[in-house]
């Protein structure tokens, strides 16, 4: 089997874990204040969290590895790496969709690229020194470490408003 394929495939667990954590959010009594709600003054929501994640796929699956724009232009600056959490809380069906696409569009993207491909360093990766194996691998580790800071953010939510 081809490591892209291993990949790709644990990216689908991954995406499993997340839209367990949204499908948990919906059934809370307040959804969308739990999506807003933050651990501490400046911290991440979890709806930052999670679309960070469909965020971050869709800029390296068309701008960072096809030098294309972005599908969601006006959501970049707001959650990218490094932007700063803003009051503006996307709903579940909004990030649902952010999720959904972005991943149809970073699979359409890999599927362009080989075994054969892996060594190679893209363009906007130079600078990193960052081959496509070692960009499929980080992107293997984002959406887990977001999804666990979503899931944690979301137990203090539950703790914080009395649910068990």
């Amino acid at each position: 089997m081809s490591v892209i394929r291993i990949i790709t495939g644990c990216w689908e667990i991954n995406r499993q874990r997340t839209l367990a954590t949204l499908d948990a959010i919906g059934k809370l009594p307040d959804p969308q204040h739990a999506l807003g709600w933050r651990p501490g003054p400046g911290r991440a929501h979890i709806a930052w969290q999670l679309m960070h994640i469909g965020v971050t796929e869709q800029l390296f699956a068309t701008e960072r590895l096809l030098g294309q724009a972005p599908e969601f232009p006006e959501l970049a600056p707001r959650f990218k790496g490094g932007s700063t959490p803003d009051d503006e809380i996307p709903d579940a069906a909004t990030i649902r969709h952010v999720l959904e696409s972005s991943r149809q569009r970073l699979l359409s993207t890999v599927a362009t690229f080989s075994d054969d491909d892996l060594a190679t360093v893209p363009e906007n990766f130079r600078e990193r020194g960052w081959s496509l194996e070692t960009i499929l691998h980080v992107l293997n580790w984002h959406e887990p470490h977001h999804q666990g800071q979503a899931h944690l953010t979301l137990n203090l939510y539950k703790a914080s408003v009395g649910i068990g």
